[in-house]
């Protein structure tokens, strides 16, 4: 693959500081950093995290209960529960991280049940651990998170895919179309891996169905929701909340450094991410709490932005007014010429 160009689709910073004093002080914050093939394991239990997934499964438990008992209508009580299901996610990508206590059996208990369903956490853990080599970052091949593709398969996807494909590099195509398409994206690689015969793939999803099954079991029977409903008003918002997320996340650039996104959130949103929005300083501190990274940005937020190339929003308002309706970029990897 050769390197794309390396666009700056938003404003650069006014003035890059040199590099602060990283977090402990013990060396400068921007390092060049290897892949990341593991976790960093909490070295204390991180209370913040411990109770916020307190905050998330009661508040899923209250919504759907008021659901259920039909306390609240639907159009009250289902947007809490997606809220909360996304959080979920967001939660577990901080135990994919090491957090939120030393032991890896205590943070996989807290990552808890399926609240989504579809979304696999052994797998989630796996290809998330991959996504993190930075060299390898919006490669359609190598990088399990990406939505580009190869020359090959645009040209395979035929005029209707085309089209398929351009709607979701809208953010409106990516929050309607894209749960769909990132499901069933998903389902059909895993079970081709099953098929092929991959170690360990048939186990996680073994343990992944039984999982779920039970959290169907508890929503249909305990709180007396329809399935079909929990899907399409709960589950699907929720996977649009993921996707919001990551739509701006990444872009191809020959600069490793150049290709994840700041967005200056600080209202809802950047708490329903887990301070995610603040992504190049993730990808640069993996490790780092979720509480820690906007005090880390704050701290250093002009050699951040000179770092990853000025790459940044103010917020995902400015987002949806530049992609709501327009593509982001091509769907086709710049990199990708064969």
């Amino acid at each position: 693959m050769s390197p794309a160009s390396d666009p700056n689709p938003f404003d650069a910073p006014s003035a890059a500081s040199a590099p602060a004093e990283g977090f402990g002080g013990a060396s400068p914050l921007f390092m060049p950093l290897p892949a990341v093939p593991a976790p960093r394991l909490a070295e204390r239990v991180e209370w913040q995290t411990v109770g916020l997934a307190a905050a998330i499964y009661g508040g899923c438990v209250a919504a759907m209960l008021a659901g259920g008992l039909g306390l609240l209508p639907l159009w009250a009580w289902a947007p809490l529960a997606a809220w909360c299901v996304a959080w979920q996610a967001s939660l577990q990508h901080e135990i994919i991280h090491g957090h939120p206590t030393p032991n890896a059996v205590v943070n996989r208990w807290i990552a808890g049940p399926p609240l989504a369903l579809w979304l696999c956490y052994d797998r989630y853990r796996q290809t998330h651990l991959q996504h993190h080599q930075d060299d390898r970052l919006t490669d359609p091949l190598d990088d399990p998170e990406s939505f580009y593709v190869t020359e090959d398969a645009w040209r395979r996807a035929g005029p209707l895919g085309r089209v398929l494909l351009r709607a979701l590099n809208t953010l409106a195509g990516r929050l309607l179309l894209g749960p769909p398409w990132v499901v069933a994206r998903a389902l059909v690689s895993e079970v081709r891996a099953i098929r092929r015969g991959v170690p360990r793939r048939a186990v996680a999803w073994a343990r992944h169905g039984m999982a779920s099954a039970a959290v169907i079991v508890v929503v249909d029977t305990g709180f007396g929701i329809p399935v079909w409903l929990y899907l399409l008003a709960v589950v699907w918002p929720a996977t649009s909340l993921m996707l919001l997320r990551s739509f701006a996340e990444h872009r191809p650039a020959a600069d490793a450094a150049h290709r994840s996104i700041i967005v200056e959130s600080r209202g809802p949103l950047a708490w329903l991410f887990l301070s995610n929005n603040l992504h190049a300083l993730h990808h640069e501190r993996p490790g780092l709490p979720w509480f820690v990274l906007p005090k880390i940005y704050s701290a250093n937020r002009e050699a951040v932005l000179a770092r990853n190339g000025g790459y940044r929003a103010a917020g995902y308002a400015e987002i949806a007014r530049r992609w709501l309706l327009r593509p982001r970029d091509h769907p086709r990897h710049p990199g990708w010429t064969a």
